[in-house]
């Protein structure tokens, strides 16, 4: 269980860092398509947030102890947020690499979950895993890639 736990914490981390980011990209873009991507990067912090309760809340849920802070966000989450994106571009797809990497580790929590019967968890990861591929489908075409 130990295992499935930190897994967890690993996505409240890296959601925590996601909606730090996305609101960064929020308040910082600039270009054409500002109000676009303005009014889309507050749908997706907001969305990071509700991830971020979602799965804390589950991991209490289940007996395990949710990261907190950002000290603790920092030091396990596997997402990079430090880039300096310069445009509204280089923001979109970095998020869309973000989101594959999410992916990625969603279905490894999936798999987890299901290894230590815990359906709840395996059903959240799959949630997020529609709603991630439905942003990578539309972010990259936003790209036109």
């Amino acid at each position: 269980m130990e295992k499935l736990h930190t897994a967890l914490n690993v996505q409240i981390a890296n959601w925590s860092v996601l909606y730090t980011k996305l609101h960064r990209y929020h308040w910082f873009v600039k270009g054409p398509q500002f109000f676009t991507l303005h009014e889309k990067f507050e749908e997706l912090y907001n969305e990071a947030a509700s991830a971020v309760d979602e799965v804390a809340e589950r991991l209490l849920a289940s007996g395990g102890t949710p990261v907190a802070t950002m000290k603790e966000y920092l030091t396990i989450a596997t997402l990079d947020e430090t880039k300096e994106e310069s445009n509204a571009n280089e923001m979109v797809s970095n998020l869309v690499d973000d989101y594959k990497h999410l992916k990625e580790e969603l279905k490894v929590l999936a798999e987890l979950a299901d290894q230590h019967g815990d359906d709840v968890i395996n059903d959240l990861a799959v949630g997020l895993l529609v709603k991630l591929d439905t942003h990578i489908w539309m972010l990259s075409a936003y790209l036109g890639e």
